[in-house]
Parts: C-alpha cells; sequence; structure tokens
C-alpha cells in the first residue's frame, strides 16, 4: 500500500515543474516513503531514488527520507538491510539539494542525548562533509555551522579522565574527535591551496576554523588528561587530537609563536573575529589549554624560540596559570600546578625580580594556591599546592619574599598559611644571620613584618583553638630571635620592639589562655555530669563551646575534645613560658654586663 501511494505521489510530480511543487506534495511523498522504510520496502523505494525520471522530485523531496533512513541504522545495528539504508544514504546526499540536506543532516546531528550523541556524528561526519562541498556559494557559513553544531553535542559527552577510560571510550568522545579531524582536513586544505579570486571566501573560511580550534582548546581538550608520555602517549587519542589542532592553527595562517605569544594582544590581532563577552573569557580558557599543551606536554614545543628567557616564559604563563587557578575541576585547576612548576623550575632560585609582584597573576596565582590548600578535598592536591608555593618563594628575590609574606599574612585568613608563612619568615632570618645580610629581614623592615605576625587578631577574645597554629609559629620565631639575636646587638631591632610586642601578644596571650582554660575546664566538668545523666535516658549530649554547639557525638568523645583542646591551650601555655623565660635571662645578662662595665 506505501508503495503504490509512494508510486502514485510520483507520477503526479513527474509532470510538473520544480517550482510547481506544493507543500502538499512535499509532506505526502515524505508520509509514503518513511511508511516505504517501516515496512520494509527498500527496495522498491530504491528503484525509485535511482530512477532517472524522478531526478528532480528526489533532489527537491528527497532529503525528507534522510531521517528514517538514519534512525533505522541507529536503532537496527543487526538488520540485514542496513547495505541497503547505507546505500540509500549515499544515494540521497548524492542527489538531493545540498543546501536542505545540510540543515537536515544537522538536526538529526542535534537530536540525540548520551551514548546516541557520538553513534549519528560517526554516521553522518562523511555525508556532512560531503553535502558540503556540493554547495557552490557560502561554503564558510556552512562550514562553520557544521562545526559549531558538532562541538555543541560533543562538549555534552563525559571527558575520559583514567587511561582505562581512554581505552573502553565508552562514550564515543576519542573516535569523534579522530572523526572531527578528518573531516575538517579537506577545508583546512582549502584555505591552504585557496585562488587569490576566492580570497574573501578564504578568509571567511579561516576564520569559523580558527573559531573551531580555540573552541576545542577549551573542550574537550582543557579538561582532557592525558597519558604519561612513558605510556605509549603515541596511542593517546586526546593527545593526538591536540596536536591536529595545533597543527590546523598553523596549516591556517596562525603559526605556533604567534599565536601563543600575541595572547596578551588577542583583541587588536584577532578583531575581525568580533569576540562577544562569553567568547572572550573562552578564548582565555583555549589559550591556557594551549600553553599547557605546548610547555607541559611539550606538544609543537620544537616550534617556539630557543632564546626566550625562562622568567619571560614564566610571566607569559603566569596569567594561564591563573586561568587555570580559578576553576573548580580538579582536572582543570591541577593542570594548572603542573604548568606554574613548568615555568618555576626554569628559573634559579631568588633570581625572580621584586617587580613582577606588580603584575596581577604573580600575586593572584599564590593566593589561588592558598585556595587550593585549604579547600579542596583532595589530599595529593592540597600538597602539591603547599608544594608549589614553597617552590614560588624560594625563585622570588629577597624583597619578593618580603612582599608575598606581607600579601599573605594579610589575605589568607587561615591559621595554618600563616604558620607556613611564619616559618619561611624564621628561615630568610635565619640565612641572613649565618650567610648575608639581608635589609628585608633585619633591623626596621623587619620589625615592620613582625607587626603582622607577634599580634593576636581580637587581643584577648581571640580563639586561641582556632589560631593554635599562627600562635605556635608565632611563639617559635620570638624563641628564635630572643636566642639568636644578643640585646646588645639587636641585629633584628626585636629588643627596641620588645615593650611593644609584650603589650600587643604576649600579655593578650596570657589571659586568652587563662578564659579558654576555664571555659574548657568547666565545660568538661558540665560534660561529666552529661555524661552520667545520658547513661541514664540516651546515648548522646550536646556540650557548647564558645557559643557554638559541638554536635551530637558519644559523650566519650565529647570529652576526648575537650581535653585535646586543653592540651593545645598547656602546649601553648609551655612555649610561652619558655620565651618570657628566655627574655628575663638575657635582659638580666645584659644589665649585669651593663654594671660590670
Amino acid at each position: 500500500m506505501a508503495v503504490e501511494e509512494l508510486q502514485s505521489i510520483v507520477k503526479r510530480c513527474q509532470i510538473l515543474e520544480e517550482h510547481d511543487f506544493k507543500e502538499e506534495d512535499f509532506g505526502l511523498f515524505q508520509l509514503a516513503g518513511q511508511r516505504c522504510i517501516e515496512e520494509g520496502h527498500i527496495d522498491q523505494l530504491l528503484q525509485i531514488i535511482q530512477n532517472e525520471k524522478n531526478k528532480v522530485i528526489i533532489k527537491s523531496m528527497g532529503w525528507n527520507l534522510v531521517g528514517p533512513v538514519v534512525r533505522c541504522l541507529l536503532w537496527n545495528d543487526k538488520d540485514d538491510k542496513r547495505k541497503d539504508y547505507f546505500l540509500m544514504l549515499d544515494l540521497l546526499v548524492k542527489l538531493c539539494n545540498p543546501k536542505e540536506l545540510l540543515l537536515g543532516l544537522l538536526e538529526l546531528i542535534e537530536e540525540p542525548s548520551g551514548k546516541q550523541i557520538s553513534q549519528i556524528i560517526l554516521l553522518l561526519l562523511q555525508p556532512l562533509q560531503t553535502v558540503i562541498q556540493k554547495l557552490p556559494n557560502n561554503r564558510a557559513y556552512s562550514v562553520g555551522l557544521a562545526l559549531s553544531t558538532l562541538w555543541s553535542q560533543l562538549s555534552l559527552l563525559p571527558v575520559p579522565y583514567s587511561k582505562e577510560q581512554i581505552e573502553a571510550d565508552d562514550y564515543g568522545l576519542c573516535q569523534c574527535c579522530r572523526a572531527l579531524i578528518e573531516f575538517t582536513k579537506p577545508f583546512v586544505e582549502e584555505v591552504m591551496n585557496g585562488k587569490d579570486k576566492k580570497e574573501k571566501e578564504k578568509e571567511k573560511l579561516k576564520d569559523e576554523l580558527l573559531k573551531f580550534c580555540f573552541k576545542s582548546l577549551k573542550c574537550p581538550l582543557l579538561t582532557a588528561q592525558f597519558l604519561e608520555q612513558s605510556e605509549d602517549a603515541g596511542n593517546d587519542p586526546l593527545r593526538s587530537f591536540a596536536s591536529d589542532i595545533i597543527s590546523f592553527l598553523s596549516a591556517i595562517g596562525h603559526p605556533l609563536p604567534q599565536i601563543i605569544f600575541n595572547h596578551g594582544k588577542r583583541k587588536r590581532t584577532w578583531d575581525y573575529l568580533e569576540f562577544e563577552e562569553e567568547e572572550d573569557k573562552q578564548l582565555a580558557d583555549s589559550m591556557a589549554s594551549l600553553a599547557y599543551l605546548v610547555f607541559v606536554q611539550g606538544i609543537n614545543l620544537d616550534q617556539l624560540p630557543m632564546v626566550l628567557s625562562p622568567a619571560y616564559i614564566l610571566q607569559f604563563n603566569m596569567e594561564h596559570v591563573e586561568v587555570f587557578l580559578q576553576r573548580t575541576e580538579e582536572s582543570i585547576f591541577s593542570k594548572g600546578l603542573e604548568l606554574l612548576e613548568n615555568g618555576l623550575l626554569r628559573i634559579e632560585d631568588n633570581s625572580l625580580l621584586y617587580q613582577y609582584l606588580e603584575i596581577k597573576s604573580f600575586l593572584s596565582v599564590p593566593q589561588g594556591l592558598v585556595k587550593i590548600m585549604t579547600l579542596c578535598p583532595i589530599e595529593t592536591l592540597r600538597k602539591k599546592s603547599l608544594a608549589m608555593l614553597q617552590l614560588y618563594i624560594n625563585k622570588l628575590d629577597s624583597q619578593g619574599k618580603y612582599t608575598l609574606f606581607r600579601c599573605l599574612l594579610n589575605t589568607s585568613n587561615h591559621s595554618g598559611v600563616e604558620a607556613f608563612i611564619i616559618q619561611n619568615i624564621k628561615n630568610q632570618i635565619d640565612l641572613s644571620f649565618k650567610k648575608t645580610y639581608n635589609k628585608w629581614f633585619t633591623g626596621p623592615q623587619l620589625i615592620s613584618l613582625l607587626d603582622l605576625v607577634l599580634l593576636l587578631p581580637e587581643g584577648a577574645e581571640t580563639d586561641l583553638l582556632q589560631n593554635s597554629d599562627r600562635i605556635m609559629a608565632s611563639l617559635n620565631l620570638l624563641r628564635y630571635l630572643v636566642i639568636k639575636d644578643n640585646e646588645h646587638d639587636n641585629q633584628t631591632g626585636l629588643w627596641t620592639e620588645l615593650g611593644n610586642i609584650k603589650n600587643k601578644f604576649l600579655k593578650p596571650l596570657h589571659t586568652g589562655l587563662n578564659m579558654s582554660k576555664a571555659h574548657y575546664e568547666a565545660e568538661i566538668k558540665n560534660s561529666q555530669k552529661n555524661t552520667q545523666a545520658v547513661q541514664k535516658s540516651q546515648n548522646f549530649c550536646s556540650v557548647t563551646v564558645s557559643g557554638e554547639e559541638i554536635p551530637n557525638m558519644p559523650p566519650e568523645m565529647q570529652l576526648k575534645v575537650l581535653h585535646s583542646a586543653l592540651f593545645t591551650f598547656d602546649l601553648i601555655e609551655s612555649v610561652l613560658a619558655r620565651v618570657e623565660e628566655l627574655i628575663e635571662m638575657k635582659t638580666k645578662s645584659t644589665s649585669e654586663d651593663v654594671g660590670i662595665k
């Protein structure tokens, strides 16, 4: 029945000119053709398509059959008629109006979700390429539309993370990346070999390819993890995709050195692309991805000039490191850590001039490292960030270290980080004593820095438990200074400022310790009383400390927490007593020396 209906429609249309076809004819042809496919009348449908008399009809209406044919290929992967479906698809691509067919194919690519995305892309890339190549004009727009549609769909697929996921390629992303390169190659070659009379069209095509390359650098390459080079990286599909994308950039007239070092001038260099605000942010992500691929993965690194100084490369990459560290995805900000390490290892210790800290990224990057150190749930990345911050400190000259220490003490708001900085200050003072005099960690400059270290943020009311790491580090630094610097030498300026240090740090700390210990001892007594009552009624109780309720937990666990806090206070008190004892010994010794004289 369906075949007869289709034959009837075709016979009626054979005597009409193409411009006489009515909208009703298109609808009837599509319905009858679709029923033929559904009912399995493939041979009869092929005969109609291949009939020379129906050439005009198929050219105008045949594209409506592509959707049903493609769906049969997707849903019936074991159908014995698959060969006929493929033949029909090839014939329709060959005979139909390419403009209508292009839109039809792109609509089909936009339809699926999940694992079907890669299936339909792999099925239609070759027909899509053929259709675009058949277009008589405005090909650049069509290439751009196709690449944009393909990229939008591919960006919905999860990027494989581990070696096992890359090899399994469950969602087909790796296969699609390989196929997408083959799809794009003829258009890249068209730009390379274009004739002068098509220069305007060639430039438009170049722009579309450039946009596609930048989009690909962001997705999937920004989040992609690459196999270790020792793990046969040549078989890494994502690495191969990255290499091909970078090669495309050079092939369309944007050599790697030009494109990578013109990043800061991108608004002038690529004005004609008319990047919108969102695209401009995308460009920053893409350039960061490109920097990682070149400098860390070593892709096409040999194309860069060998005369570039390590400091210049670091300065260039710090902006990209900042982009990476602003992201919250582990797979992205971990690349920032790698790129930073790559740049820092090129620099000699103590050689990075303090003037670099006037560049925004040179201060925002260490602050980004602090965020990872304090907020990231993954221990290995926290430790890596800590190691990178220490490496960064090591590379700065003395004034740079001093400036960074002041910045982080003012902005980190984390006791552990502040303790880490204070330990670094102590190390610099020690070097100044043992090696060369350093004005930044002795005398007035040091005293100015110690004003940020030897104090309690909220006086005696400071939460000593919350700030215990910082307080212990500050006391240890003060103890070191008292031991190392004699009052009559006063190289550090400590003894001149001792009165202020006592008033701003030591006395409030005494008061705070007495208040905290009394509070926690009272809480322990209350907890012990509650424990006896709870044992008779329920298994959990609550305790309030510093105005905040400790989460419900077994009474013995709460007691353990409270005793642990008391132990911390005792430890601080012990070090504080030792510091005051050393100060008294030193001042007494100096007084006796003066008396003898």
